[in-house]
């Protein structure tokens, strides 16, 4: 086992090592943080439940930056800031779902000179009632004299037109509770209309910021986060079979979930090889300069 040699500690500072020698972050790069659970790590013998870890994803660049096991007997909005307090974040823009729409969240993003976009929902009670009410104020009232940006995407196939809408507005500091929030600058608004066989679907979802208004800039943030779930627990569940995995003894599921991550990171910056991520591993056991190829990456 890892920690056989080196404690948790050392091994996640390792992994950060080694992701910071060999990648980049451009400034401006959103990062994805989300949690994961090891679905058939639980030991009932043991008395233990499934191992969940929380992951930060580089949209742009595809890689894990770090991981962050969630104690036991705590959750993901104590894990995450332990996890951006290890991480270089200057300049980047983080996003997170309704479970990191925390003031702690918030004050740890911009105590790394970072900005984030965070989903808001009913959790944050009058501060999520207030940015509701507002943005239907200032939609009735055709926005006037109230600071917003707009913009708008759509997409159509296999039956199903979808159009997206994005507002961001400012004019935040009169709105309930909004003063403890670190860096709050801004709500933003997804409106989205999916018409599928003639009928018409609308989703609306709200968020908190520390951008100014620039809806493109917002908009390419709230599409970039769903790529942690499509490009990293996707890749690990059906690529590298983690849900399927029964390893569950001591520390073994954490140690084996940042290799799969170290493996996930190497395939992906592997551009020769055709194919998906499946196809790369196969090529990886079976070719042996293939390998090599990875590893000197």
């Amino acid at each position: 086992m890892v920690e056989a040699v080196f404690g948790l500690a050392q091994r996640d500072s390792i992994f950060l090592n080694w992701i910071g020698a060999v990648s980049e972050l451009c400034s401006g790069q959103i990062i994805a943080i989300d949690g994961k659970s090891l679905r058939h790590s639980y030991d009932t013998g043991g008395n233990r439940g499934a191992i969940h870890m929380v992951s930060a994803w580089a949209c742009q660049n595809r890689l894990v930056l770090g991981q962050h096991t969630v104690d036991e007997k705590s959750n993901e909005i104590t894990a995450i800031p332990q996890l951006l307090r290890v991480l270089a974040l200057e300049g980047c823009i983080v996003t997170s779902d309704a479970m990191g729409c925390q003031k702690t969240i918030a004050k740890a993003i911009i105590d790394k000179q970072a900005d984030y976009v965070l989903a808001l929902k009913a959790n944050q009670g009058n501060l999520y009632r207030d940015v509701v009410q507002l943005f239907e104020y200032a939609q009735h009232n055709g926005f006037k004299d109230i600071e917003h940006a707009f913009y708008q995407t759509g997409s159509d196939g296999h039956g199903r037109i979808e159009v997206r809408r994005h507002w961001m507005l400012g004019q935040v500091s009169n709105l309930t509770n909004a003063q403890p929030w670190a860096g709050f600058n801004s709500i933003g608004v997804v409106q989205s209309e999916r018409r599928i066989k003639g009928l018409t679907q609308v989703e609306t979802r709200y968020y908190i910021s520390s951008l100014s208004p620039d809806a493109h800039r917002f908009a390419e943030a709230v599409r970039s986060h769903w790529g942690i779930e499509n490009c990293l627990h996707w890749v690990l569940d059906v690529a590298f079979a983690e849900d399927a995995s029964r390893v569950r003894k001591d520390h073994a599921p954490e140690n084996l979930a940042v290799i799969r991550h170290i493996a996930l990171n190497l395939l992906s910056q592997e551009k020769t090889a055709k194919g998906g991520m499946k196809v790369k591993r196969l090529k990886a056991v079976w070719d042996n300069d293939y390998l090599a190829k990875v590893f000197a990456q």
